[in-house]
């Protein structure tokens, strides 16, 4: 991405803001993970897609005035010599302003003294009649998860500044990121040959006896061949009854002859993540309830790339993938009637992708061109000991949809040749 890009983000994002208002969008921190150790930081989604920094404890600001003007500041860590000594060299005020495009970079040093300013200042001053608003993302995926800067910012403000009012940011970046530019449709198309080269490189290796880890070794080595960004997200691999983990991470099990090894994986480029789900037999050849299986999968899916097209409604995505694949399950014999599919499909087949593998989006009534998102097809036969999945990366275009991961092996005839 250039910095175009993220200057757009902001300007659009900006003329959602209500006039006289301030809105912050932090970075995050990282996370202690035991004594002295902290887990890898991962930067906020929403403050890279504004920003294009990963960097720790920054904080984007955007400030509109009464008339409409917009003002930006980026605070970043000053230099630390000590710090950087140990934990890696800080972002510089000339790096941060070519990447992102903000020109007013500043220290987070002055932070504190500068909102004060903002919220209790001049500027600030509540008139008669009029509102003042600050913008903060203060999204919980679940409600038991942890205060993230912006939950302890949004403490305090309703402790020292109360006559403000807090606006959902998160709502309005949810709106803007449902829709993808062409550069991040480029970058997705990357992502996606890094992942097939992952899971050729898988396939290639497979064979009765390899453990799970060794797989993950295969994945891992072939993703970092093209630098270290890596997977988008933590790799989904298993074999055998430990398919029917639907988010399994473990990879203690190994591959017996006649198991089937499932991944669910993604490689990330310039932020952008794909989810991809391929199944075959361990030893490169499938037995015939695996092939019935998975050619109904396979029907599925296809019939679901060939009706998708902007217009639909999203939730028919699943609904008729559902339907689809339980007629087919039905025609092979493997159900008597539609009504059981249940004991065979366990999730629903479609999220949108990019930014995050399962992508912060407002999610639409209907389907749009340049929306991404995945076409989820899975099935879980207990009693036979088979359990993988089809999953592909949609992009809908002016007239239909492209299938993103199709030069990823996804027929019995193209797994099995891949293998030999």
């Amino acid at each position: 991405m250039q910095a175009q890009f993220y200057l757009e983000n902001r300007e659009r994002l900006a003329r959602m803001m209500e006039p006289s208002s301030v809105m912050l969008i932090f970075s995050g921190e990282e996370v202690r993970k035991t004594n002295d150790e902290h887990y890898p930081f991962y930067a906020d989604r929403n403050f890279v897609y504004l920003t294009g920094l990963d960097c720790k404890e920054a904080i984007l600001m955007l400030i509109k005035g009464d008339g409409g003007d917009v003002q930006e500041r980026l605070y970043i860590l000053p230099e630390d010599r000590m710090a950087e000594r140990w934990t890696g060299r800080r972002i510089h005020p000339g790096e941060a302003r070519e990447r992102s495009g903000v020109q007013d970079i500043r220290y987070t040093t002055a932070f504190p003294k500068e909102i004060h300013g903002l919220l209790a200042g001049g500027h600030f001053y509540l008139k008669k009649g009029t509102y003042e608003h600050l913008y903060l993302d203060v999204y919980r995926a679940e409600p038991g998860d942890r205060d993230r800067p912006a939950h302890r910012f949004l403490k305090m403000v309703q402790t020292d500044y109360p006559y403000l009012r807090i606006e959902n940011a998160n709502a309005m970046i949810r709106k803007l990121r449902l829709i993808k530019a062409p550069c991040e449709i480029e970058a997705v198309r990357k992502a996606e040959i890094i992942t097939r080269d992952g899971i050729l490189a898988m396939m290639r290796a497979s064979r009765p006896g390899m453990w799970e880890y060794q797989y993950k070794a295969e994945f891992d080595r072939a993703l970092l061949q093209y630098g270290p960004e890596g997977p988008g997200f933590p790799s989904i691999i298993s074999a055998g009854e430990n398919n029917f983990c639907i988010h399994y991470y473990s990879y203690t099990g190994q591959a017996r002859d006649g198991d089937m090894v499932l991944n669910d994986v993604g490689a990330q480029w310039d932020y952008h993540t794909t989810d991809v789900s391929r199944g075959w037999p361990c030893n490169g050849k499938f037995s015939g309830r695996q092939k019935l299986l998975f050619e109904c999968a396979l029907a599925t899916s296809n019939h679901m790339f060939s009706i998708i097209r902007p217009g639909m409604r999203m939730a028919d995505v699943d609904r008729l993938a559902r339907a689809y694949n339980a007629e087919r399950l039905v025609e092979a014999g493997v159900m008597k009637n539609v009504d059981e599919v249940g004991t065979y499909m366990w999730h629903a087949g479609a999220h949108h992708v990019g930014f995050d593998v399962h992508d912060v989006v407002e999610t639409p009534e209907l389907i749009a061109p340049n929306m991404i998102f995945c076409v989820d097809i899975g099935i879980y036969h207990e009693a036979w000991g088979i359990g993988f999945r089809i999953e592909d990366n949609c992009l809908v275009t002016e007239d239909g949809c492209e299938n993103l991961s199709a030069m990823i092996p996804r027929t019995v005839e193209d797994i099995e040749a891949a293998m030999a």
